[in-house]
């Protein structure tokens, strides 16, 4: 890559996909131009925002642009697969959004798209927010060797989406899959291991009971608990709630060893946070020893201009640094399609083993990778 600036194609400009675009402008070496949004509104608010940026009528028709460098995913979760492989046919480096597949019948054509991409990087947003990219950094040594993983989100509801789209397994592989890939994919990253083993229970209790689309209710689970193995012999488990907002913090994990325990707190998006209790929290590192014991507390604050980019604590931005240092040859691909293979497996076998009620052996039931 030898152009001073790299030119991002923009496909999906959702909530998600504007959240991309604002932290490209950021980034002095990129910029976006071209967007393929079939939605009119959508399109209109985006061109506004990714100035000089020019609208595509199709996919194809994005990728015949020479100002194209890259190629950015943000669609609903159903498209991700099938633009991957379009894009394939004038293969650029693709970032796609998680998850990059919605279902196990779909596990061939990853593996296929391997050696017809050259570089994919799957969104993950969560690995670089600065508070967990410090807890990812410390845990082992803090721990001694972490034997025990948590994961805890209470958070807000599903937001509505374009054609209510999210509001379906079909479209989203479950939530499990939509929203939890992010955090089976941290607990592979923080314990150096792969999940041999799945079980989980979850429901629907309180949020969209009384939504209908077309006739049909809602269908995400919206509560739950997820318990994995990992070959290493730890034990990782996640407990999400999608109605408690009112919390302080949104995310919370804590990995535990021999030597002692690390804990991290991190804000949901600041724009939902309560104006009359003043300023939202700032993200927190935990530290406790087992010898000499003593919690030891370090504030980590996110700068306030990526704060306002997006709602994932300034993440997004960070991403799309090592994204298009990797473009440019000076990077390696962080977050592989194997990467998120692995995150969406795990996900699909948490919806199976929620609706089957029983234990998912990974190996017995997925084509797992060699």
């Amino acid at each position: 890559m030898t152009r001073s600036s790299i030119g991002y194609g923009i496909i999906g400009c959702g909530m998600m996909g504007r959240e991309h675009i604002r932290n490209i402008a950021l980034l002095p070496d990129a910029h976006v131009a071209a967007i393929f949004e079939p939605d009119p509104g959508m399109l209109a608010a985006s061109l506004a925002t990714a100035s000089g940026a020019r609208s595509a009528a199709s996919i194809a028709e994005l990728l015949a642009m020479d100002e194209v460098d890259c190629v950015l995913i943000a669609s609903p979760n159903h498209h991700h697969l099938s633009q991957m492989e379009e894009i394939a046919l004038r293969p650029l480096p693709v970032l796609v959004e998680k998850p990059p597949f919605t279902e196990a019948a779909d596990e061939g054509r990853i593996a296929a798209l391997k050696a017809r991409l050259p570089l994919v990087w799957v969104a993950m947003e969560y690995r670089y927010m600065p508070p967990v990219a410090a807890f990812v950094e410390q845990a082992r040594h803090a721990t001694g060797g972490i034997r025990m993983l948590t994961v805890r989100e209470h958070r807000f509801p599903f937001l509505t989406k374009v054609g209510d789209w999210n509001r379906f397994n079909r479209n989203t592989g479950g939530t499990f899959v939509e929203k939890c890939c992010h955090f089976f994919d941290l607990m592979r990253l923080i314990l150096g291991s792969d999940p041999v083993r799945v079980m989980a229970s979850a429901g629907q209790a309180v949020n969209h009971l009384d939504e209908r689309y077309g006739g049909e209710r809602p269908d995400i689970v919206d509560h739950g608990y997820v318990l994995a193995d990992f070959a290493s012999g730890a034990r990782a488990m996640l407990e999400l709630c999608m109605f408690a907002q009112g919390s302080r913090y949104q995310e919370e994990l804590c990995a535990v060893g021999g030597d002692g325990k690390i804990e991290c707190l991190v804000p949901g998006p600041g724009r939902f946070w309560p104006t009359h209790l003043g300023p939202a929290p700032v993200p927190q590192l935990i530290v406790s020893p087992r010898n000499p014991p003593g919690p030891r507390l370090l504030e980590i604050p996110v700068d306030p201009r990526l704060l306002e980019a997006g709602d994932h604590n300034g993440s997004t931005y960070f991403e799309h640094a090592r994204f298009t240092a990797a473009v440019r040859g000076q990077g390696k691909v962080e977050v592989t399609l194997q990467d998120g293979w692995w995150a969406v497996v795990m996900g699909l076998a948490a919806e199976r083993s929620a609706r089957e009620g029983r234990a998912i052996e990974l190996a017995g039931e997925f084509a797992l990778p060699t």
